[in-house]
């Protein structure tokens, strides 16, 4: 395959998905969940297939007036509240409202415990600024630690282009390997009330470790053929090298995309975003290891040959 050689064509391609994803960034930024605002999960599921309608449980939690409620069904008998009061008091209360009011059976009151709490978490809004802080932090750390290492690396390779520019190299992929799931969940936030914590941070690193495993097979391939063909150009050297490593790439991405697809479909409700950011992060992950890391260097090493010969 002419990768190297059509790499204009894999560059239109990323530029048109990373500048929907600075747009819809900028247009409605991420829905922050209670992670970063604070505030209280509740997910709780009917017995025997008894849930009400949600209008029903709005209604029902009305006089207990919750600050930001939503409301969300899960699977076939299951629902998750999220609210902003984060104390137990009021936790009790949304179970005790749940749950319909007893009944009077030969002159004893039954209750009727329809309703079980599956899980409960709160977070208060201070807490929740400082892991903001922190998920910004460990990914700006990440980053440059990967860009850092690359290039100490590739220290012994000098020609034709520095070891420092495979780092920076590598960090732009990363880029392009991030802004693309961060994009989607914008829309996901603005269209579809997807809400995002501390899982898609998590998401966004372990994407980070495994589209840079990538990029560095590709380039570790390049240094040894560097050595090997010293005779070749570098345009063709680098292409020879990403085919060389285009077929495990892609088997390698393959597998894992196969797993998280059963996950997604079969797994739990409160890991599906969570699976749904490492699908889109590790596809463009793969695609940007083969069609855009490794043509950024042929066009930066055109670029400074060209200059040179001004």
């Amino acid at each position: 395959m002419d990768i190297i050689g059509k790499r204009k064509i894999y560059y239109s391609i990323s530029i048109v998905f990373i500048v929907l994803s600075v747009i819809f960034l900028i247009l409605w930024g991420l829905k922050l969940g209670i992670d970063f605002k604070g505030g209280a999960i509740l997910e709780v599921s009917y017995a025997d297939g008894k849930r009400p309608p949600v209008d029903s449980i709005y209604s029902s939690l009305k006089d207990l007036k919750l600050n930001d409620l939503r409301i969300s069904p899960v699977g076939d008998n299951g629902l998750t509240l999220r609210f902003r009061e984060t104390d137990e008091q009021i936790h009790q209360k949304i179970i005790a409202y749940l749950n319909p009011p007893a009944e009077v059976k030969n002159g004893v009151a039954v209750i009727l415990k329809q309703v079980e709490e599956q899980r409960f978490s709160s977070i208060g809004p201070t807490i929740g600024a400082e892991l903001k802080k922190k998920a910004l932090q460990a990914i700006t750390i990440v980053l440059l630690g990967i860009s850092f290492y690359i290039a100490w690396a590739f220290r012994k390779v000098s020609k034709p282009i520095s070891s420092w520019r495979y780092g920076l190299v590598t960090l732009l992929a990363l880029f392009h390997d991030l802004i693309i799931p961060i994009g989607i969940f914008a829309y996901l936030g603005r269209f579809y009330g997807i809400e995002i914590g501390t899982n898609f941070i998590i998401a966004l690193l372990v994407i980070l470790g495994f589209s840079v495993h990538d990029t560095i097979v590709v380039f570790d391939r390049i240094r040894e053929n560097l050595k090997r063909y010293e005779r070749l150009d570098f345009a063709s050297i680098v292409n020879q090298s990403v085919n060389e490593t285009l077929v495990r790439s892609i088997n390698t991405s393959f597998t894992v995309l196969l797993t998280l697809f059963a996950l997604y479909f079969f797994g739990g409700e409160s890991l599906k975003y969570f699976i749904l950011a490492l699908l889109v992060g590790i596809f463009s992950g793969t695609y940007s290891s083969i069609f855009v890391a490794s043509p950024l260097l042929v066009s930066w090493h055109d670029f400074l040959r060209n200059k040179r010969a001004l």
